[in-house]
């Protein structure tokens, strides 16, 4: 992977010089540890135990609604082939958030959010908006399709949408850039989908009284075909939060977030409209659906690489006061520098030891990031602290581990 050089910073000072010992170890991968940092703030941690026992809360309820309403025989089949399209959509996820991968609670909260908050708004509002139009009159044609076509796309984009406006609120500084928005609203839009498909699959087996020929296909369109259908269309959001993290106050990012619901809600739209009108779904899905879908993966790939640019460089400034030695960067800022380091220190038997490193040394690049684009006040100098301190110890606890061990599966000659 080719990286820019290191970009100039101009909204920050440089990082503080390294000590001297830490400067001597650096030249040769060794360090001691510095002073210890200032300790960061537990309130993040609170709040997010707090949301989540909230979302959980809500989630039994829609367990129930679900269980009532399907049954257990249903809910169970439909349950049980939902988890095909969630395991995919996380599989996916996950590869996209190797990079710098995201704190687990907030992920946790991101799926119940969706599995539970974001439904139980789109069945509470929509109830009230189908209400609205019965009244109206109008055709049932009719009045399906702008439930389909104009309800859903706004409550339920709207819904998932809050999810991650509360995250920006909440976890500013866990919500770094673009890439932090995709996987988090991939995680909220992946929990929305999984409860969907679960009322998707058990009211066609309710229907039919068996598995039939319905179910197959259902499953194959939702699950097999489309399961990151979601994905894409909460991702928009997602995305224009991620952008407004890096400069937008948190009032400023309301803003921000009713323009990401536009693209969210007219794909939504597009996607739920498209049925009424194409006879031949998948000669349709291959001409405009796949596409779209493989252009979203050209979006995704590019905004990885933006990611290992700026860890390149921010990095870089780190190695220019003795932070790091400078023959490290390419190790910790490409792909293919981490998949070497990762191998030689898998033959050594350090190989936790050194995702450890690799994912502090990724953290730190952000911070500085953080520090670099006047978001300091968030916590960065701390956590650069902590990060810092996390490095060097780290980087002497490899070290140490790997002097005089042979690789792992090597003989030693006599």
């Amino acid at each position: 992977m080719t990286v820019s050089d290191p970009a100039p910073v101009t909204d920050a000072s440089p990082p503080a010089q390294a000590p001297v010992e830490v400067r001597q170890a650096a030249s040769v991968v060794s360090g001691l540890a510095p002073d210890q940092p200032v300790k960061r703030s537990r309130g993040l941690t609170a709040i997010g135990v707090v949301g989540i026992a909230i979302v959980a809360l809500i989630g039994l309820a829609v367990i129930a609604y679900l269980f009532a309403g399907l049954g257990p025989v249903a809910f169970a089949i439909g349950g049980f082939l939902a988890l095909v399209p969630l395991a995919i959509v996380l599989l996916g996820v996950h590869w996209i958030d190797r990079w710098e991968p995201e704190p687990r609670g907030i992920l946790v909260f991101a799926f119940l959010w969706g599995a539970a908050a974001s439904v139980a708004v789109a069945l509470i509002v929509g109830a009230q908006l189908d209400a609205i139009l019965a009244a109206i009159g109008g055709s049932a044609g009719g009045r399906e399709f702008l439930a389909s076509v104009v309800e859903a796309p706004l409550v339920e984009e709207g819904a998932k949408g809050l999810g991650l406006l509360l995250i920006f609120w909440f976890a500013r500084k866990h919500f770094d850039g673009p890439i932090d928005g995709l996987v988090y609203a991939a995680w909220v839009a992946g929990g929305f989908a999984f409860t969907e498909n679960i009322l998707y699959f058990g009211v066609q087996l309710l229907t039919a009284g068996n598995v039939d020929g319905g179910l197959v296909e259902i499953f194959i369109a939702r699950g097999i075909m489309s399961p990151f259908a979601h994905v894409m269309f909460t991702a928009c959001t997602g995305i224009a939060l991620g952008f407004a993290a890096r400069r937008t106050s948190a009032i400023g990012a309301v803003g921000v977030f009713l323009v990401g619901l536009v693209p969210a809600v007219l794909l939504h739209a597009f996607w739920n409209g498209s049925l009424y009108f194409v006879s031949d779904f998948y000669g349709y899905y291959a001409i405009v659906q796949f596409p779209l879908f493989a252009l979203g993966v050209l979006i995704v790939l590019f905004l990885r690489r933006q990611e290992a640019s700026l860890t390149h460089d921010r990095l870089s400034e780190y190695a220019a006061v003795g932070w790091f030695n400078r023959d490290e960067i390419n190790a910790l800022a490409t792909g293919a520098g981490r998949r070497r380091a990762q191998a030689w220190a898998n033959r050594y038997g350090v190989g936790r030891i050194m995702r450890t490193y690799t994912r502090d040394a990724t953290r730190l690049a952000f911070t500085r990031q953080r520090i670099v684009t006047g978001r300091a006040s968030i916590g960065a100098e701390a956590d650069e602290a902590a990060l810092l301190t996390s490095i060097v110890a780290t980087r002497a606890a490899l070290n140490a581990a790997v002097a005089g061990r042979a690789p792992v599966g090597s003989r030693t000659v006599r």
